[in-house]
């Protein structure tokens, strides 16, 4: 990728996509913005990508919004709300590897991820107070993994809080020793190989679009949705493969 802000490598149908500027704390950047919008739209369009690992170069994760006052820089082609919601809406996994602090906009990047899992000496805040204003754009993809008493405390409040705080009030799937970050991602990534492409994508549209339907709408379409995947080329190659009690073709060899 032309975005030297954020590195893209494939490896074993995972894209790994690296936001890599150290010197500002992986601020939100245009280069940023426009690293992420690209890396996860060519991991959208590759058919050898299954997953998708969002990292960073140490020692932060990301610091938020760029507050550098470089105000010449040009606009970013992608803005942070759209980056949030391709996140969420990718048929594909993302999971964030979080190698250090995650502050404001970076909380959202990490909430808005499938799951994350974050090394126990990263702190999280919400910081936006502390500077006069609000985490408006990232409460979209953070509330709904708060509880309210957790959203006033930490929105409010500007405090940081641990990585095992941070995944106690949702806002994370786990927090790890540093040492054994990877091996928990790797376990997930793992994990996520062994299911259908197509079930994954479907599985995660059902967290997405379910809870916002009344039950007898959810019930249709939710049968609608049924019929197509067992009707479909992939779900008899799974049966085929448990019955034969082989892996299916989807899986990773090993």
């Amino acid at each position: 990728m032309s975005d030297e802000a954020v590195r893209y490598l494939v490896d074993g149908g995972a894209a790994m996509l690296t936001m890599d500027q150290p010197h500002n704390r992986n601020a939100m950047t245009p280069a940023l913005l426009n690293g992420l919008s690209g890396g996860l739209e060519k991991a959208h369009a590759d058919k050898g990508v299954r997953v998708i690992v969002l990292t960073n170069t140490r020692p932060v994760f990301c610091a938020g919004a760029d507050l550098s006052g470089s105000g010449d820089a040009p606009a970013p082609r992608t803005g942070l709300p759209a980056i949030l919601a391709a996140i969420q809406d990718s048929p594909k996994p993302v999971v964030a590897r979080i190698a250090g602090h995650c502050v404001a906009g970076g909380v959202g990047l990490a909430a808005a991820c499938d799951f994350s899992v974050a090394d126990e000496g990263a702190r999280f805040g919400f910081t936006e107070v502390r500077i006069g204003v609000a985490p408006a754009v990232i409460s979209v993809v953070c509330l709904p993994k708060l509880r309210r008493g957790d959203a006033l405390e930490l929105f409010l409040g500007g405090e940081r809080i641990g990585a095992r705080r941070a995944a106690e009030v949702g806002l994370i799937t786990q927090a790890v020793p540093a040492d054994r970050l990877d091996a928990a991602v790797d376990a997930i990534v793992t994990r996520l190989l062994a299911g259908g492409p197509q079930a994954l994508a479907a599985a995660k549209q059902l967290v997405n679009d379910v809870p916002g339907m009344d039950r007898t709408e959810a019930f249709a379409w939710a049968a609608g949705l049924s019929a197509s995947l067992f009707a479909s080329a992939e779900a008899a190659e799974g049966m085929a493969a448990f019955r034969e009690k082989r892996p299916p073709s989807w899986a990773p060899p090993g």
